[in-house]
């Protein structure tokens, strides 16, 4: 499928601000961190500035990204906990027009410590206020799990970004997940959308990824990306050496899918679709 590309909108509502995406699963090991990261430095290169929010207390993509995790000043922490100005926090990384608000050991801590604070599930939609302007698009790496890390993500979002492995236990947990989001939608945030399904770890050879694609796109009518990410070793190499598949080996497969991910992202966008 081609897509051609206009003056790609920042979000479907038209406003003037970045579209802010919460890339989120529950469940581990799908792609999730793998698809903020690429994703994001893939738009970069379509002239896109970017930001990544690592609200993940795992601190993947802040690594991932070339950032000390356990050498920082400031972390995303203090933007939800202590109050500080998310432009004080901000990183630039290794990928063109992509910067980053690490994550920290510290951020292990903050879910107990927000349950005590007043409007708990709108501290990072808040903290959000001061950076909103400064972007074409935000995406939060959210926690594998249904805390309140996650709900301060999708509460703070335009929509919601769910990576989805090509295994066989794919949609175990999904409506659990859905179930999550709809609740936000219901509670917190009634703007909250599916922005898509991306389908990860796709291995062609097999009839199980092949069977996978087909139940996910029956589950997810319309959602489902064109666009799929293949089993790639490029991929599971970039993040040691602190780059995104895009900057580390830009020829590979899992770059040319990341790519046309991006493509297919924007085009959706302004196609209203």
């Amino acid at each position: 499928m081609a897509f051609n590309l206009g003056q790609a909108g920042l979000n479907k509502g038209g406003e003037d601000v970045a579209r802010i995406v919460s890339v989120f699963n529950q469940k581990g090991g799908v792609g999730k961190t793998t698809t903020v990261i690429n994703l994001a430095a893939a738009l970069g290169k379509l002239n896109k500035k970017v930001l990544i929010i690592d609200i993940d207390p795992q601190g993947n993509a802040t690594s991932g990204l070339c950032v000390d995790k356990n050498n920082l000043e400031l972390s995303i922490y203090d933007g939800l906990i202590n109050g500080v100005d998310l432009n004080k926090i901000i990183k630039v990384t290794t990928s063109e027009n992509v910067d980053i608000i690490p994550s920290s050991v510290d951020l292990a801590g903050a879910e107990i410590e927000l349950i005590s604070k007043e409007g708990r599930e709108l501290a990072l939609k808040e903290a959000m206020k001061t950076i909103r302007d400064d972007y074409d698009f935000i995406f939060i790496d959210c926690p594998p799990s249904l805390g309140l890390l996650s709900i301060n993500g999708l509460t703070a979002s335009h929509s919601v970004l769910i990576p989805i492995q090509c295994e066989y236990y794919a949609l175990e947990g999904v409506s659990q997940l859905m179930d999550t989001v709809l609740l936000v939608k219901k509670s917190l945030n009634p703007e909250l959308e599916i922005e898509g399904v991306v389908l990860s770890m796709f291995d062609g050879r097999t009839n199980l990824s092949i069977q996978v694609v087909e139940e996910v796109k029956k589950y997810f009518k319309g959602k489902v990306y064109t666009s799929i990410i293949p089993r790639n070793v490029r991929l599971a190499e970039a993040p040691s050496h602190g780059l995104s598949v895009i900057d580390y080996d830009s020829k590979s497969r899992g770059a040319e899918a990341y790519a046309e991910l991006a493509v297919e992202f924007l085009y959706l966008l302004e196609e209203g679709i």
